[in-house]
């Protein structure tokens, strides 16, 4: 049975009404019997646009009174855009019926018109203010300095000339926005200055404070990651834990990877298999609630840039105590696995343990001894877990066979891998690639988390669980709408009744053809976003009903979490007081990861625009071959093979005039020449804007 909380019922309660409640009415629906905590759940909901309180103090939800809970996307001058919480198309909003809101606040729009050019409405009330730091570029004309933000305000808007000593052109910066007196015009104070724009770095310092991600960890934190590095492991520490350090236990991560948090153990025999996938025990460590533990759930994950790391935790932990270093004791949580011989896991068990491992193992150097190009040197490195490698690889492959049969989506990868120069700068971009021993540290930890996911299923017990949700069935619809145009068939079911088979089919179909990396990123695109939540929903892409996070708690916070659950469990602590001391805070940790996730992956995508116009920069004038990515009205995106993507504008191309067929191609109204999705084409790089992250390419002769 699911019990709800405060918050829950009252926001089950309020939908239920089409009529305003009184608090009197709402409290005693939602049978709350701590004030503070239903006070608590209307501040919220509020925050939330779920619940309006109108001028009497009732409570009403937003479509009884006819409001349109929006986020303020985009602000230009004389009109914002805000788009519907709830889906549906982007509103219209004249600046003079804003209130004043501005990029990224909450509001409610009321009064919502169809004029025949969109949607318009205005903006009836702000719900919340978001206090972001807004970044961008000082830019110098006619009239003095101005202001390009990277995101959101789409003018130039003027900087603040008390404010705008020892700043010049081509400035990174930071601003607080505010309104002239007696004017509805915005102006900006620059309150920081980063360096020149057209270094990726100094862009990369920008994207940190305009995703609001935490970079500095405060003393407090230091001194107590500093004590626990110094206290190192204790006889106490060991007592009760399985002793694994004789084991031929070793670590396979990225040559430049610091924080190791996962090592492997195998064995074969007559019966099958036995797997040890062995995780830094970082809750041993970090104590809930400790100033360590609060700085990581502000957090909730690390950020990886080309040119540095933001940790979760301070490095004397996640590169320290915490990190599984080939020669050192290290404390452990393990999943120990039984598999029979055709790969089905047949039982598993998570013990507390220490391991030392043996080697520290390289992607790239055990890519090269499983396709034989090894040399001597590597062999002796690798000599005392050659036989574990082996075996690993066998078991690996089938996995991956059969996670194909039971219909787990394998996208293409268009990770791009990065190198720059000792100052910093990017000299060159390549696609990275995925060898045999990424594979298997990839199913090794999809067995570990689904073990995880299904002992806590199993004993009921509150969780973290990775879920991956069915897909829309218009954004399948979309999809199957886009495939067809290429040659391709979606089952009809798949629309009605999603499968991943359905998906896997199609997939397939692409595989090795000019449209096997478009039709991923399409099923991509039509997929739900994979999130944190306290229920097990499943995960659709991986085709598993229990699956969670388990294998990287150094880096992962709701992984941190799993681990205390986990912890009390094996220590067979009472299942009553577990779940009294873990259902509300699975809730918290589900909600605030998963929005720290969607931070991260943005910040670092930002970050890579930067670092890719930066290499392209040098390149300027010179030729490429690539493929046609996708398709505006405007002009297409051609990406090239190492993962870098530019724009041809095609509306005064010196090639003709084309017209956009609504979905897949241009076509030159002279020539004929069709450019359609999928198609190779030859361009040459016109212009590359750092500042701005944009790269603009024509097409070759």
């Amino acid at each position: 049975m699911i019990v709800l909380n405060t918050k829950e019922k009252l926001l089950e309660f309020i939908s239920s009404q089409n009529r305003s409640v009184s608090p009197k009415e709402a409290y005693s629906a939602t049978g709350a019997l701590d004030k503070d905590a239903f006070k608590k759940a209307v501040k919220e909901l509020k925050a939330e646009a779920k619940l309006v309180e109108n001028n009497k103090g009732k409570y009403m939800a937003p479509s009884v009174c006819g409001f349109v809970p929006a986020k303020i996307i985009t602000y230009c001058k004389g009109f914002l855009f805000a788009r519907p919480l709830l889906g549906g198309k982007d509103l219209y909003i004249p600046a003079e019926k804003s209130l004043n809101a501005m990029v990224n606040d909450i509001v409610m729009i009321n009064g919502i018109k169809d004029t025949g050019k969109g949607p318009h409405g205005i903006v009836e009330r702000i719900v919340s203010s978001e206090n972001r730091p807004v970044t961008g570029t000082v830019v110098k004309n006619m009239r003095g300095l101005y202001f390009v933000a990277d995101f959101g305000y789409q003018y130039e808007i003027p900087i603040k000339k008390s404010r705008a000593s020892g700043i010049s052109e081509s400035d990174k910066v930071q601003v607080k926005l505010c309104r002239e007196k007696n004017k509805n015009q915005l102006c900006a104070k620059v309150v920081k200055i980063y360096g020149k724009s057209y270094s990726a770095k100094i862009c990369a310092d920008a994207v940190i404070d305009e995703n609001n991600i935490p970079n500095i960890f405060s003393n407090e934190a230091l001194d107590s990651a500093k004590k626990i590095f110094k206290d190192g492991i204790k006889e106490k520490d060991l007592v009760g834990r399985l002793d694994l350090r004789s084991e031929q236990i070793f670590t396979i991560d990225g040559s430049d990877a610091k924080d190791l948090d996962d090592a492997i153990s195998i064995k074969k025999n007559k019966d099958g298999w036995e797997l040890g996938v062995h995780i830094a025990d970082v809750s041993h460590y970090i104590k809930k609630d400790s100033v360590l533990d609060l700085e990581a759930r502000q957090r909730g994950t690390s950020v990886y840039f080309a040119d540095r790391v933001i940790p979760m935790f301070p490095k004397k932990i996640s590169n320290g105590i915490c990190s599984l270093t080939a020669g050192e004791d290290r404390l452990t949580f393990s999943a120990i696995m039984e598999l029979d011989v055709e790969g089905n896991l047949l039982s598993f068990e998570f013990k507390k343990s220490v391991i030392n491992s043996k080697v520290r193992g390289v992607y790239s150097e055990i890519n090269e001894i499983l396709n034989g190009s090894t040399n001597k040197d590597l062999l002796s490195k690798y000599a005392v877990v050659l036989d574990s490698i082996k075996i690993a690889s066998e078991l690996s492959d089938l996995l991956t066979q059969k996670s194909k049969k039971r219909g787990m989506l394998d996208l293409d990868s268009s990770e791009a891998k990065f190198t720059l120069d000792e100052n910093g700068v990017c000299i060159d971009v390549e696609r990275r690639e995925v060898g045999e021993s990424e594979k298997i540290i990839e199913n090794f930890m999809i067995l570990a988390n689904e073990a995880a996911a299904t002992l806590a299923r199993n004993t009921n017990i509150p969780f973290v669980y990775r879920v991956h949700e069915v897909p829309d069935p218009e954004r399948v619809r979309n999809l199957s709408v886009l495939v067809e145009i290429l040659g391709f068939k979606l089952a009809k079911s798949a629309i009605t009744q999603p499968k991943p088979s359905h998906f896997v089919t199609l997939l397939n179909k692409a595989k090795n053809t000019q449209y096997s990396t478009l039709v991923s990123d399409q099923v991509l695109r039509a997929m739900s976003k994979a999130r944190y939540f306290e229920k097990p929903l499943g995960h659709f892409g991986l085709s598993l009903k229990n699956y969670c996070h388990f294998t990287s708690p150094i880096r992962r916070y709701p992984d941190t979490t799993i681990h205390r659950i986990l912890s009390d469990l094996v220590a067979k602590k009472d299942i009553e007081k577990i779940n009294l001391k873990y259902n509300e805070f699975v809730k918290e940790v589900s909600f605030l990861s998963s929005n720290d996730e969607v931070r991260a992956v943005k910040a670092e995508r930002d970050t890579e625009k930067y670092y890719m116009a930066e290499y392209m920069a040098k390149f300027i004038g010179e030729e490429f071959t690539g493929k046609i990515s996708s398709v505006l009205p405007r002009g297409i995106f051609v990406e090239l093979d190492n993962t870098i993507d530019g724009f041809v504008n095609l509306e005064n191309s010196a090639k003709g005039k084309f017209i956009f067929d609504g979905t897949l191609s241009q076509k030159n109204v002279k020539t004929g020449q069709k450019l359609m999705v999928g198609d190779t084409l030859k361009i040459k790089v016109d212009a590359v804007n750092i500042p701005s992250a944009t790269i603009d390419f024509v097409i070759s002769d």
